[in-house]
């Protein structure tokens, strides 16, 4: 049996959206890479992280607020981001990176493992 039009217009609308929203609020990276991201702390400021990617692993697209990244050993990332574009990021060991909030897909393209700390900021509303 064939569903009516109108049925078809309103699956479309709904799988519409949950693609676009998937994209703007894609999810958490300890869910998305669970053997990537390794949770250190949590608290009401900050999520850190150990994170370990070996050669050739990847992590679908997630997103992270404001973050800091603390390269432990070198590496080399390629980011994908939800408009298409992608870089290659070459990480070197004591390296400090401040990363505006973005939503990526990463994948290690090195020879080595890339591992460092990420740690993400939370609300800083609060009062010192």
């Amino acid at each position: 049996m064939m569903p009516s039009m109108s049925r078809l217009i309103v699956w479309s609308a709904i799988l519409a959206g949950s693609l676009t929203s998937s994209l703007a609020f894609a999810q958490d990276p300890v869910q998305v890479g669970p053997t990537i991201y390794k949770l250190l702390l949590e608290n009401e400021r900050v999520r850190v992280f150990e994170v370990r990617f070996k050669p050739g692993e990847r992590i679908a697209m997630h997103s992270h607020p404001d973050h800091v990244v603390y390269v432990l050993d070198d590496g080399k990332l390629k980011l994908s981001y939800p408009d298409g574009k992608a870089v290659e990021v070459v990480l070197k060991a004591g390296q400090p990176l401040w990363i505006p909030a973005e939503t990526h897909a990463a994948e290690n393209i090195g020879t080595t493992d890339a591992h460092s700390i990420v740690v993400e900021l939370k609300d800083s509303s609060h009062k010192r």
